[in-house]
């Protein structure tokens, strides 16, 4: 399995922390995020690893090349940020035309099981598959609306009513005929550019495990408390 890992972010919302500090390299409970998700990826035997950078780009590339673990990731440098679709569409090479891709946020504090949302993806045999988690406010994430068969037929970023009670994890499976169809001009988001036009093709997963978002001061904080070390 290959995995894109979107790494670029400013983190303008976990100021002055990442004034310095990229937010993937971030310590929860004396580790670096990036660190945490290179050892859950070698976990569940994923063989290549893509780390897209821009925001300090220097820490983040000497900190791979000083890695000791399993994997060997690559780095490519964004002089300018593209959004996380403009990332996917920067980087169609790293999709095999026969295997899909994993697809996740370096900023997600997660220990989910990514060989079941990998198997959940090859059974509903859809071009696109969406990890799912339940959050404290749904108000504060994207929201989706499952049919009885899985798949995504709503989806609301940050609504002020939601119609449903699973939200995007930032965890994705996909083929690359999801990155061909995407349209909008860089700066393209995956949230509002690419999985609308997916709507009732795409597959949500219910993950198992821990997720969160560290993006801001207190979900910082509340990551430190609650990772289950």
């Amino acid at each position: 399995m290959r995995c894109l890992l979107l790494a670029a972010g400013l983190g303008t919302r976990l100021r002055p922390l990442t004034l310095q500090t990229p937010k993937c390299l971030i310590e929860v409970r004396g580790r670096p995020m990036l660190q945490r998700w290179l050892e859950l990826l070698g976990r569940y035997g994923c063989d290549e690893v893509r780390i897209n950078t821009h925001h300090l780009a220097d820490q983040v590339e000497a900190f791979v090349r000083s890695y000791t673990g399993s994997l060997r990731p690559r780095t490519v440098h964004e002089p300018e940020l593209l959004g996380s679709a403009g990332t996917l569409r920067a980087n169609r090479d790293f999709f095999p035309p026969d295997e899909p891709v994993l697809v996740a946020y370096a900023d997600n504090l997660t220990n989910a099981d990514l060989g079941a949302l990998r198997r959940a993806h090859q059974a509903a045999g859809r071009p696109l598959t969406m990890g799912l988690f339940q959050p404290a406010d749904l108000r504060a994430t994207g929201v989706v609306e499952l049919d009885a068969d899985g798949r995504i037929v709503g989806f609301e970023e940050k609504p002020a009513h939601p119609r449903g009670t699973w939200a995007n994890a930032g965890l994705y499976v996909m083929e690359g005929r999801v990155v061909d169809a995407l349209t909008a001009p860089d700066p393209a988001d995956i949230a509002r550019d690419l999985v609308p036009h997916w709507l009732g093709r795409a597959t949500g997963v219910p993950l198992s495990g821990y997720l969160r978002d560290i993006g801001t001061p207190a979900a910082y904080a509340a990551a430190q408390e609650e990772w289950p070390d």
